[in-house]
């Protein structure tokens, strides 16, 4: 019972306070530990809709990619330490993504004396948090009901405050179901929420924009900085003003790649007398790799000026080495480059406004040169593609190439895959919202890919999963939600049949100690049997076809799946099988 005069209880107020907060999901998988706030999510008025979930690290992945495709926190709901322990690699996940995620878990009850025998006991950790408290940026478990609150308040705080993590409150099962016995004083939600961001001391900005202004063959690697929409314009907005080429790291989306400035995927690095790193927390971009002996080599150029605008040692964990390699720089602005980015676009615009007509004409002439290798970049990859559309299986271009071809006329989303990089070469990524940013690797694909989709319900685009089979191995029953839930998503499955990039770590192996290159696939390959997907999908409630090895049936097989997700708002499927590389 509900309404004017009814009980409440702790779990009433942890509602009430997610309503405040206007987080407009939770992802959970029921657990006794949290009953008393499933009970408040069924029946409070204004409660965050719920979504059911098969595994409590689906519901983080979910919330993880939600937050990135729309920039606002939702949050997940995890049974005490068995759940939390289950959910643990979705919260690692969006740590190193730096993903705002509100993790709450049923706890205790605290008070032995409320324990149930055994099942309360063997769930009860001393000081749960501590599973979790190396990957989130805070913790805490309220010890009363009138604690809840701003506990609550300052976990969105802490989680949305930049850089931007996971935060995990336990709430105690005792607390939760407990009747209140006097109000508890309402917070003022408007004043608390998150501070501003942080903005650049000014001296370390204006000795960034002369280095940048100064310089003649400058490169921008951004890699976070497009978790902020606008940066989709003022990167391209700044690489104009200097003749700077582009390389966009995936992280997020940074820039559009049809842009005549963007040199991803080329060797502008070498070629660079300064690189500015827009939110890099790790630089590959910079180094050679020999994949089999593991040194590096450095591409630049001796001398090469590095000047660094990010979150620098404020995301520097203890226990992960997720920061990478000590980058050395000559410039080091530790800001958010959200605040930073049109202050130095102002500068950058007062400086070249005092060009000479000689300096105006090489950054010209540099804009024209930078332009000339874009389109030559791009024109090889069409080319290889073409080269390899009669592959059987499908080779990745094809594929890439194939759902391009049926989806563009619509507006679309990329959820995280890419399809060996495929479709960020052939696709036109031209507005900030096309791709969040790709997956963090095995078991992360399709948790996200369905919070991205959910992010973008209703919103009349179609969204795109180019699903691995090995990450969909992981998490087959992650299907259910999206029919269960109504998110419409178009998945094509990116299908080689194998753990491939650890297959490729093999054969690297065989390679080097001149053992049997046959062997290669022992222990990596998915194909006896191999997993009928499409069966799956249909067992789900999705539209769903293949397995298919054709390439000549793979258009049509999308554009009629991509009918199915546009006109009647289902999950569809194309199972299609493809080369390893």
């Amino acid at each position: 019972m509900s309404g004017p005069g009814a009980p409440r209880y702790g779990s009433d107020l942890v509602v009430d306070a997610l309503s405040r907060m206007e987080i407009p999901y939770v992802a959970l998988n029921p657990g006794a530990s949290f009953r008393g706030l499933h009970d408040s999510l069924v029946n409070r008025a204004g409660a965050p809709a719920m979504i059911l979930c098969p595994h409590e690290k689906l519901a983080v992945q979910i919330a993880h990619g939600y937050a990135k495709a729309s920039g606002r926190t939702m949050a997940a709901v995890l049974h005490d330490t068995v759940g939390l322990l289950h959910g643990s690699l979705g919260i690692f996940s969006a740590y190193l993504d730096r993903t705002p995620v509100l993790v709450l878990g049923g706890a205790g009850p605290m008070d032995t004396a409320r324990r149930r025998p055994w099942i309360d006991w063997i769930h009860t950790a001393n000081v749960q948090g501590n599973a979790v408290r190396d990957f989130t940026k805070w913790d805490d478990q309220p010890a009363s009901i009138a604690a809840m609150p701003e506990a609550l308040a300052r976990a969105r705080r802490v989680a949305e405050s930049e850089p931007a993590g996971p935060v995990y409150i336990g709430l105690d099962a005792d607390l939760q179901e407990r009747e209140l016995a006097e109000p508890v004083a309402e917070l003022d939600w408007d004043r608390v929420r998150p501070a501003s961001r942080l903005g650049a001391a000014p001296e370390a900005l204006a000795a960034a924009a002369r280095s940048l202004a100064a310089a003649e063959r400058p490169l921008i690697i951004a890699a976070y900085a497009g978790r902020d929409p606008r940066a989709f314009a003022w990167i391209p907005r700044l690489a104009e003003l200097v003749g700077a080429g582009i390389v966009d790291t995936g992280d997020r989306l940074n820039a559009p790649n049809t842009h005549p400035l963007n040199l991803t995927g080329t060797d502008a690095v070498a070629d660079a007398d300064l690189v500015l790193l827009l939110d890099v927390k790790d630089a590959p971009a910079l180094v050679d790799v020999d994949q089999v002996t593991r040194a590096t080599r450095s591409r630049l150029e001796p001398g090469t000026t590095i000047v660094d605008i990010g979150f620098n040692e404020l995301h520097t964990s203890a226990w992960v080495h997720h920061h990478g390699a000590l980058t050395p720089t000559d410039i080091a602005v530790t800001a958010d480059t959200s605040v930073v980015l049109p202050e130095l676009i102002e500068r950058v615009e007062a400086l070249v406004a005092e060009d000479d007509s000689e300096r105006a004409a090489a950054r010209e002439g540099r804009r024209r040169i930078l332009g000339e290798r874009h389109a030559a970049r791009r024109a090889s990859w069409a080319a290889e593609a073409a080269a390899r559309a009669a592959e059987r299986p499908v080779s990745p271009p094809r594929l890439a190439a194939e759902v391009w071809d049926a989806i563009r006329g619509h507006d679309w989303v990329l959820t995280a895959g890419t399809a060996d990089g495929w479709a960020a070469r052939l696709w036109d990524l031209d507005r900030p919202y096309r791709h969040p940013g790709r997956s963090l690797g095995t078991a992360t694909q399709i948790g996200l890919s369905l919070g991205v989709a959910l992010a973008h319900r209703g919103s009349g685009r179609l969204v795109v999963d180019l699903q691995p089979d090995g990450d969909l191995m992981f998490d087959a029953a992650a299907l259910w939600v999206a029919s269960a839930h109504g998110i419409p998503m178009l998945t094509v499955m990116y299908n080689n049949r194998a753990y491939y990039n650890d297959w490729d770590h093999q054969i690297r192996m065989a390679g080097r100690r001149g053992t049997d290159l046959a062997k290669a696939h022992i222990g990596v390959a998915i194909e006896e049997p191999a997993p009928d997907f499409a069966g799956l999908a249909r067992s789900f409630g999705w539209h769903a076809e293949g397995p298919i090895e054709d390439p000549d049936e793979v258009g049509a097989a999308v554009r009629r799946a991509a009918r199915v997700v546009t006109q009647e708002g289902r999950p569809a499927l194309v199972d299609v099988v493809c080369r390893h590389r």
